[in-house]
């Protein structure tokens, strides 16, 4: 079984765009999205209608939650663009997303965690950063679960993790749209992979016997960026064009 792993699109269609046309490169025999589908200053229903029309699996990521929850307030700029942008099908689509999905061969997929959207599981904020969390940190963050492979987005970054101690693996695929950002959650911080590509993953094989490929797909984010730019929000038009967001003052 080959499965494409995407996360984080954050209503970039570009970038999704782009990289679907690298999926008919890889070849997989299932695609599968972690969520955080259309949160952003870029295109959000036109994002969703894409993945409304693939059908792929997908679990909903804390954007998601915001967003089908309605009644965003106008201060949370980026949850408000998108809820303001969505179509009445759209939302319906948003709101039917479940938090966690097992597509069978032992592996979860989740958004944060398996058990919240919201929470980093193989990084920790260390000052304005962050870092790789201890084994024994992210081995409690997944708590009983009994995949043997657990699939995660939310930190933006590409990241595979072995834990013999407890005989499982985490991947994160990093974000198909939004290479940096800020969060105050717990503390302010940021998050920069260091280039403005798309991300996704490859599992190929089966439990006990998974290979991995991290996947790096150009497209055109400087278009990404002026449509940011276009909305207000130049905090993501650095990110877009550069995949780092640069100081937090």
């Amino acid at each position: 079984m080959r499965i494409a792993v995407v996360a984080d699109i954050h209503g970039n269609a570009e970038a999704l765009e782009a990289v679907i046309a690298d999926l008919g490169r890889t070849a997989p025999d299932k695609v599968v999205n972690l969520g955080d589908c259309l949160s952003g200053p870029l295109w959000p229903e036109r994002t969703a209608k894409i993945l409304r029309e693939l059908g792929w699996p997908t679990v909903r990521g804390n954007h998601d939650r915001v967003v089908a929850a309605g009644n965003v307030p106008a201060a949370n700029r980026t949850d408000s663009f998108t809820e303001n942008d969505l179509s009445a099908e759209s939302l319906d689509w948003l709101k039917s997303l479940p938090a966690t999905q097992e597509p069978g061969g032992g592996i979860l997929l989740c958004h944060g965690t398996p058990y919240r959207d919201d929470l980093y599981l193989a990084e920790e904020v260390d000052g304005e950063t962050t870092r790789m969390a201890a084994q024994e940190t992210i081995t409690e963050r997944l708590g009983d679960t009994p995949a043997r492979l657990v699939c995660c987005g939310h930190t933006h970054i590409p990241r595979l993790v072995r834990l013999p101690q407890c005989g499982r693996t985490v991947l994160n695929p990093g974000s198909v749209g939004l290479p940096g950002y800020s969060d105050d959650t717990p503390t302010p911080h940021k998050v920069e992979t260091g280039s403005p590509h798309a991300r996704y993953a490859i599992i190929d094989g089966e439990a006990g016997a998974w290979s991995f490929e991290m996947r790096t797909v150009a497209y055109d984010w400087e278009r990404a960026a002026r449509e940011a730019e276009r909305n207000g929000r130049p905090d993501w038009a650095q990110p877009l064009k550069t995949g780092f967001y640069g100081p937090l003052s």
